[in-house]
């Protein structure tokens, strides 16, 4: 198990069972140090609109194996603990509550 520093401070979690399964999609292959550094310096981060725990925090990449795409990894807030629940590429950052960077 690794734990992440994001950039709100907060000490995150990426369990070895969640980075198997994030790995096993192959565009996420050569993405791994990628998700650590979207936690500590994402371009932004917003507030999922289905589940107020949730935060997604994104980075585009001009040049992934599928192409431009925004790096998208999701991370579940508890009292006291937070960990990544899945990262995925996707064509563009989903509407909700933008939370970083801070205006």
């Amino acid at each position: 198990m690794k734990t992440i520093q994001d950039c709100f401070g907060h000490t995150v979690r990426l369990t070895d069972e969640r980075l198997a399964h994030i790995l096993e999609h192959p565009e996420m292959r050569e993405m791994e140090a990628e998700i650590e550094r979207v936690l500590t310096t994402p371009q932004t981060v917003r507030r999922s609109r289905s589940d107020d725990t949730v935060r997604l925090f994104y980075e585009f990449y001009a040049e992934t194996i599928v192409g431009g795409k925004w790096l998208c990894v999701v991370v579940k807030y508890l009292n006291d603990d937070a960990f990544i629940v899945t990262a995925y590429l996707t064509d563009k950052p989903k509407t909700g509550d933008t939370l970083w960077p801070i205006n």
